[in-house]
């Protein structure tokens, strides 16, 4: 497929208008709307650039890709500003950030030039694709150099010749080798790896204190974990917590990655659509729990489902991986938001309220991945990018430390679980500890490249059944016709 993919998947995938989005992967911005912009990284600066003293030198290896001499300028393309921030914070080549944000100089006097084009409505792909199809006559200074992707549509552009093999710019599996294997895994075709994240993204389930207490009598999160170790127990937790008023979730979508990471099959055989058993116990699930009032009826980032997340909530928990909690759902729990004076501390909404614990199930949500793009100017800066960012264990345990997000660093990772490390939005639990439990058992091996607008597509098509506006047929129909608009080589589908 190679450069038919960009051509022919670009388009296919693009036509899709799909619109959902992981935000950081983050996500992180506005506190209901993780997917277009990031929230600041804390001002830490100074203790990246301490940090960055064991970062491996990037000069070498880089011939393969140039003749040695690099660009003036470095553009990099993203839907939101999270990895702007963390650019700017810990790589420690920064010599100054314009006061708008739109550029940053290096030390060498390289132009960084920052192209932010938010998710919504597939805006970022559909610009993405097209200066990529552009990408060979474009002037030195237009071309871009790296590119972000996530993991639901990851192969689109792995399977690309729009990507660089990582090995290419003289990064070695050695540089890698304190990364999860499913990082690596998302990012690679044919066993050749062609983009690096600084952040793994294992999924917790995020649980208000004050509701487990009066619900289960308990918010210690081990007694918790017990109470909601699998399904039927999580369900009957549910039950419970109607019983005193409260939604055991807010929405559809809430459980919904839970149950689509621990499918058996990828969505796809040849021209057919599998659907796996796990996504019908999703639909089953949430069909009873919008009966029986078990969940609040909102839909995943609407003002609804934020709100649940806050100080006048009565939800018991919310399905999050590691950029949410600290993004998206610290934001929810403020009364004053940060943006209008108020602080990220005890007293303000139900900062400190929250506790987290496994779940029924692991999974992980999300992810943002750094490729370098064919044609770059810069291939030696772009691997000393990916080699201080996404390979250095000091700089992204200091990205933990500072930000609470979960970092690249097997080693790394480790060692926080291991500490006093603690976080006082989490009541001052080490959710660390436990994100460091479930990252090794994240299994990408059912990834492929339909997953973004069928996951969409599944979760859209089924609202009118759980509403009872539709019967469960129609809905698969309804399914199936918007499956074929996206993806009109799929001619077929089989439901378990």
């Amino acid at each position: 497929m190679k450069k038919n993919l960009i051509t022919k998947g670009l388009s296919l995938l693009t036509a899709a208008a799909m619109t959902f989005s992981l935000a950081a992967c983050g996500g992180a911005g506005g506190a209901g709307s993780a997917q277009d912009s990031s929230g600041s990284a804390q001002d830490s600066s100074g203790s990246a650039q301490e940090s960055a003293g064991g970062a491996q030198e990037s000069a070498g290896g880089a011939s393969s890709a140039n003749s040695g001499t690099e660009g003036s300028v470095l553009n990099i393309w993203c839907w939101n500003d999270e990895f702007q921030g963390r650019f700017n914070d810990y790589y420690p080549e920064v010599k100054e950030v314009a006061s708008d944000k739109s550029t940053t100089t290096l030390n060498d006097g390289t132009i960084v030039k920052w192209t932010i084009n938010p998710n919504k409505d597939n805006n970022y792909q559909n610009k993405l694709d097209e200066a990529l199809l552009g990408q060979e006559n474009a002037a030195a200074d237009d071309k871009i150099d790296i590119y972000l992707i996530e993991a639901d549509y990851a192969l689109k552009y792995v399977d690309s010749d729009y990507s660089m093999p990582i090995a290419d710019l003289g990064i070695t599996e050695a540089d890698l080798s304190d990364q999860y294997q499913y990082t690596k895994d998302i990012a690679s075709i044919g066993g050749v790896q062609k983009g690096t994240t600084w952040q793994a993204t294992p999924g917790l389930f995020a649980y208000r204190r004050s509701i487990a207490k009066d619900v289960l009598g308990t918010d210690d999160p081990a007694e918790v974990q017990k109470a909601l170790a699998d399904w039927d127990k999580f369900n009957a937790v549910a039950e419970q917590a109607a019983a005193k008023g409260y939604k055991m979730l807010s929405g559809y979508d809430d459980s919904y990655r839970t149950f689509s990471n621990n499918v058996s099959s990828p969505w796809v055989d040849g021209s057919t659509i599998v659907v796996d058993p796990n996504i019908v116990k999703w639909i089953d699930q949430t069909k009873t729990y919008t009966d029986k009032g078990y969940n609040n009826k909102t839909t995943l980032w609407d003002d609804a489902w934020a709100a649940d997340q806050g100080p006048k909530g009565k939800v018991f928990g919310f399905f999050y991986s590691t950029w949410g909690i600290n993004f998206t759902l610290l934001g929810n729990s403020l009364e004053t938001p940060e943006a209008e004076g108020g602080k990220a501390e005890a007293g303000n909404g139900i900062y400190g309220d929250y506790a987290v614990c496994q779940g029924p199930q692991p999974y992980y949500w999300g992810g943002t991945w750094i490729c370098a793009a064919t044609g770059t100017d810069n291939p030696a800066t772009v691997k000393d990018i990916m080699l201080k960012l996404t390979c250095n264990k000091d700089i992204m345990k200091q990205i933990t430390l500072d930000t609470q997000d979960y970092t690249n660093t097997m080693s790394g990772m480790k060692e926080i679980a291991g500490s006093d490390f603690k976080s006082d939005f989490l009541g001052g639990q080490n959710h660390i500890a436990l994100f460091s439990e479930v990252a090794p058992t994240i299994d990408m091996s059912n990834a492929g490249p339909y997953d973004q607008g069928l996951n969409e597509s599944i979760q859209t098509a089924f609202k009118d059944y759980y509403d009872g506006v539709v019967d469960m047929e129609t809905a698969k129909k309804n399914f199936f016709t918007s499956a074929k608009e996206k993806y009109p080589d799929l001619t077929d589908i089989k439901w378990p």
